[in-house]
């Protein structure tokens, strides 16, 4: 989970990754900070994302997406 926030403090340094659970719903997150996360875990778990997972729901935490992580892995 530390590598996982750490990748998400790398595009959004300012934000509780830790605490926060509404990234998506709250704005904390746009369209172009999540096309940013989801090229950053391809770049360094080699996950490609598919589209049908690329729901605010999945964004809306660190934990949620580490969930898809696992699921992906």
């Amino acid at each position: 989970m530390d590598e996982l926030i750490a990748l998400l403090k790398k595009v959004k340094p300012n934000v509780d990754f830790e605490n926060e659970d509404g990234l998506v719903d709250r704005g904390i997150l746009d369209s172009l900070d999540v096309i940013s996360i989801i090229a950053e875990i391809s770049d360094k778990y080699g996950i490609a994302i598919p589209n049908d997972e690329i729901i605010p729901d999945n964004f809306n935490s660190a934990e949620a997406l580490k969930e898809l992580l696992d699921d992906l892995m």
